[in-house]
């Protein structure tokens, strides 16, 4: 007999269960990894899969979180290039593909990843039939739309990460100004995340108080405090991220985490992310956008009607016919 048998005897007879609330991120990337730890931190998933196709950066990858089970509660962390790994996930996270370089729009990524996409789509769709689909690789709206295409999906299992971060960015600057916590500081920017991307400066509050009615200018460039350099900054900040450090990773991956844990745990929360929005605020083309949706275990379930004024709705069918320019020009 080993050490084990005469350690342990196992009693049941049946076939184990399995994992519930299995997670699967494609791409051991920066944002990839910045993920899944955020994702481990919050104690999310009882499983986790990672898989990429650079194999030796997977096997450290992977390695060198399990190396730190000891301090977190998700029993199971795999991760192969062989996408049977990711079998029964419940959320796929897909961050693979190139990623800007210093100075290079999100926009100009796209042929480069559509292709990798044609790859990675179907292998998570044979493995995970019923799992939903989490796109975070840039442009992020665009494809979206591939991984919606590809896949067959229904729309409301396929969700763009979008302007969720840039939101929390928006927010966060809001806060630097005010001295406030971000959660205090409600305002929701929309549409292409990217340069392009709306902030929505009449839904701009504190307390439910909106800050145009103290300012009426606020957004605009009569406004002398400024404010439209905040959603500037926002645009702007990946940029300058990418120019200090070479690349972004923990915003998003918190991002990440966030939206994955409304849909692990059905919580109906409301986030701005990449869904179809053809028919909606003027627009006609078959395009994904942010705009705020309600997020539970059967993904994105609803959309909410945000009041735009009419120049913020010009810009989100603007922000649309950018989108549509270069994605009618795709080979699927």
């Amino acid at each position: 007999m080993s050490t084990k048998e005469k350690l342990i005897t196992h009693v049941m007879k049946e076939e184990p269960v399995g994992c519930r609330n299995k997670v699967t991120v494609v791409g051991v990337g920066m944002v990839g990894m910045a993920s899944a730890i955020s994702v481990l931190l919050k104690d999310l998933c009882d499983e986790l899969a990672l898989v990429d196709v650079m194999e030796d950066k997977l096997k450290g990858e992977v390695m060198d979180l399990q190396h730190g089970s000891l301090f977190l509660k998700t029993h199971k962390i795999v991760a192969d290039k062989d996408y049977s790994v990711t079998a029964n996930s419940k959320v796929v996270v897909v961050t693979a593909g190139a990623r800007q370089n210093e100075g290079e729009s999100r926009l100009n990524l796209v042929q480069r990843n559509v292709n990798i996409f044609k790859f990675i789509i179907p292998n998570i769709v044979k493995y995970s039939p019923n799992c939903i689909l989490l796109v975070v690789s840039n442009p992020v709206d665009i494809l979206t739309y591939v991984a919606w295409k590809l896949s067959g999906f229904p729309r409301h299992r396929v969700i763009g990460s979008g302007t969720n971060l840039d939101s929390a960015r928006f927010r966060h600057l809001m806060g630097e100004k005010l001295h406030l916590h971000p959660s205090s500081c409600h305002g929701w920017v929309v549409g292409e995340h990217g340069d392009s991307s709306v902030p929505v400066w009449s839904g701009v509050n504190v307390a439910g108080v909106p800050l145009q009615s103290l300012n009426p200018e606020m957004g605009t460039d009569a406004d002398k405090e400024h404010w439209k350099d905040v959603h500037k900054m926002v645009v702007d900040s990946a940029y300058e991220v990418i120019k200090l450090k070479g690349y972004t990773s923990w915003a998003i991956g918190m991002s990440v985490a966030d939206l994955v844990e409304s849909i692990l745990k059905n919580l109906h929360k409301v986030h701005p992310v990449s869904t179809l929005v053809q028919g909606m605020h003027g627009v006609k083309d078959e395009v994904f956008l942010s705009i705020p949706c309600v997020l539970g275990n059967s993904g994105l379930t609803d959309v909410i009607h945000l009041t735009l004024k009419p120049d913020e709705e010009k810009q989100v069918i603007k922000s649309a016919e950018t989108l549509w320019e270069v994605q009618k020009e795709l080979t699927l």
